[in-house]
């Protein structure tokens, strides 16, 4: 709105202005000035009449200041706005918007109607919504739930690979109570550092962890009708719960530990001259003693509820990759575009159109076993390689990656070294994977 004395003008209106000046002037005709500002002919006529008649205010749009010709009435505001509160409150513009279209012939933007919405006090913007995370007392013993967290981090800073630490908290103290430097975070890698736990300090109540795959069921999956990943299969074997959290604040105190270590763990690497993941994992039991001498409290409770594994409860077993298989009339069994011969017998007969397990570790070792009893096999068309058709989770594309670079590797040396290959080719292959391993920024 024009204040007195003031005239209020867009930026286009004062570009019309300065050329239509100029065409007044006689510096420019007005076909030239109509070339300039886009416009015909007789509209800069027209508005060069306006510009002598009522100077620069009649270049300003009648229409400012003025309603849309398209502008809802009141009358159709306030019936839309009492239908939402009456029979859609707890709906979201878009469903209200839709509802008021196809049941009432209410037809109205979701914008507009978010705007009514937000005005009348029926809808609250996503930026003006406060959730408040309280804190929450410590649970009293040590051992009763142990948060859990993997930290993709430049642990090494440039000395190294980027890697993933595997942080294991106590809840009661804060307590770092396992720490491992693994490539990405995997079944694979929580596998070995939950052994490593468990054979520190025995078996917890709870482990407490986000909502990633490793952990939980994150879509539907018909395959797994019990929701339960080989994570979770396997703490269940060793009756440990396992309790994923809502929110990154529900597990705090891993991820203030996050902080700490990205800072601290980092400059002590730096400092004992750690430059890879080994020498960091034979190094991390040192660091925890430090790290809890200086940041550990001291529990409500004098109790320690973890329990003892006990002798029937085989880690190795139990803490691996396990899927049921069924055997074939020709006693074979397909397990990840593998097939597996299994060793004729009078026993191994009786198998035929059964169901075994099947056990497979990170080293991709693998067992075969019916119940307590293992199943003699050969392996047959084992596959060598990373299937290009693999879904591979976020988390681990940096060390499928790696595999894939390996397996590469080892076929190009393979090709170099067969004599029905060609000089040519072979001088192709060097030169490429000379170039590929160039350092970057190298020429």
């Amino acid at each position: 709105m024009d204040t007195p004395g003031f005239l209020t003008m867009s930026t286009k209106e004062l570009n019309r202005l300065e050329v239509l000046n100029r065409a007044l002037e006689r510096r420019l005709t007005q076909a030239q000035a109509a070339e300039q500002l886009g416009l015909s002919t007789r509209q800069v006529e027209r508005l060069c009449r306006r510009l002598r008649e009522d100077g620069p205010r009649g270049l300003v749009s009648k229409k400012r200041g003025k309603p849309s010709n398209r502008k809802l009435s009141g009358k159709f505001r306030s019936d839309a706005v009492a239908l939402v509160a009456s029979r859609y409150r707890d709906f979201g513009p878009t469903l209200a918007a839709e509802k008021l279209a196809s049941l009432h012939g209410m037809k109205v933007s979701v914008e507009t109607l978010r705007r009514w919405m937000v005005e009348e006090d029926l809808w609250v913007p996503r930026a003006q919504r406060q959730r408040v995370h309280q804190p929450r007392h410590r649970r009293a013993c040590v051992g009763e739930l142990i948060q859990i967290d993997g930290c993709d981090h430049e642990w090494f800073e440039e000395r190294a690979l980027r890697c993933t630490l595997l942080v294991y908290v106590d809840d009661a103290t804060s307590r770092l109570m396992e720490l491992l430097f693994v490539p990405s975070e995997s079944t694979f890698s929580y596998f070995a550092a939950t052994r490593r736990y468990l054979e520190s300090h025995g078996k917890p109540v709870a482990f407490y962890s986000d909502k990633a795959g490793v952990f939980r069921i994150n879509a539907a999956n018909k395959r797994k009708p019990d929701g339960m990943t080989q994570f979770g299969r396997a703490l269940s074997d060793l009756n440990i719960d396992i309790i994923c959290a809502s929110t990154p604040q529900a597990k705090g105190r891993v991820e203030r530990a996050h902080l700490t270590l990205q800072d601290r763990l980092v400059k002590e690497l730096r400092l004992e001259g750690i430059s890879s993941v080994a020498e960091a994992n034979a190094y991390a039991p040192r660091f925890i003693e430090f790290y809890n001498e200086r940041f550990g409290k001291e529990p409500l409770s004098p109790q320690n509820v973890h329990r003892p594994v006990r002798e029937d409860e085989d880690l190795g077993q139990i803490l691996c990759w396990q899927e049921d298989r069924k055997v074939s009339k020709q006693l074979t069994l397909h397990y990840r575009g593998s097939e597996y011969l299994i060793e004729p017998s009078p026993e191994t007969m009786a198998l035929r159109g059964r169901t075994c397990r099947v056990y497979a570790d990170a080293d991709g070792q693998v067992e075969i076993r019916r119940g307590e009893r293992s199943i003699p096999f050969r392996a047959f068309n084992k596959l060598r390689r990373v299937s290009q058709a693999d879904i591979v989770s976020n988390k681990r594309l940096g060390a499928v990656l790696t595999q894939i670079q390996a397996d590469q590797r080892k076929r190009d040396a393979e090709t170099l070294s067969s004599p029905n290959v060609s000089l040519r080719r072979k001088r192709r292959i060097r030169a490429a994977r000379t170039h590929a391993d160039a350092p970057l920024g190298g020429s």
